[in-house]
C-alpha cells in the first residue's frame, strides 16, 4: 500500500531526500548536459528552513516549497522512479495547492528545464500556464510557469 501522508521533512530525512532527488533527476544529466539544479541543492539547509516535505516510508516523494511574499515557489518535485505511475506526483501537486492556500498565497510559480519536455506536458494539465522562457544563471534554459489558485480568504 502507498503511504499518502505528506509531512515536513526532518534532519533524519536528509539522506533520503538526496537519494530520491538524485534518482528522479539523474536521467536528465545526459539530456541537458549539466547537473539539474535540484541535485545541487543543499538539502540539509532546505530541510532546516522548513521548505521540504516528504511522502512515504521509506521516502519516495519530495517537495521543496519556498514561500515568497506574493507566491509559493515550487523549487523541486521529485518522485522516485520506482513509484512512477502510482499517483505520487499527482498527490504532491495537490499538496502544493493546499499548502499555498494554507499560507494565504494566491499563486504558485515553478520552472523546468527546456529539455525536460515531459514536464511541459504535465504542468499545464494541473493548471499551470507558461509565462516565459529564459536563460537563468547563464546556463539553465528554463520554462517558467505560474498557477493562480484564486482569491485567498483573509
Amino acid at each position: 500500500m502507498i503511504d499518502t501522508n505528506i509531512r515536513p521533512a526532518t534532519a533524519a530525512d536528509v539522506p533520503a531526500v538526496k537519494a530520491v532527488t538524485d534518482a528522479a533527476y539523474r536521467h536528465y544529466l545526459a539530456r541537458i548536459g549539466l547537473t539539474p539544479a535540484p541535485m545541487l541543492a543543499d538539502h540539509g539547509e532546505n530541510v532546516a528552513a522548513g521548505w521540504v516535505f516528504v511522502v512515504g516510508e521509506p521516502v519516495h516523494g519530495v517537495l521543496v516549497l519556498v514561500p515568497e511574499p506574493d507566491h509559493l515557489f515550487l523549487d523541486s518535485i521529485a518522485v522516485h522512479p520506482d513509484m512512477a505511475g502510482t499517483g505520487v506526483g499527482r498527490q504532491l501537486l495537490g499538496f502544493v495547492d493546499a499548502h499555498a492556500r494554507r499560507l494565504g498565497l494566491p499563486e504558485i510559480r515553478l520552472y523546468t528545464n527546456a529539455l525536460m519536455w515531459e514536464n511541459q506536458k504535465i504542468y499545464p494539465r494541473y493548471g499551470y500556464e507558461l509565462v516565459e522562457r529564459r536563460l537563468d544563471e547563464g546556463i539553465y534554459d528554463r520554462f517558467h510557469y505560474r498557477k493562480s489558485i484564486g482569491p485567498v480568504d483573509s
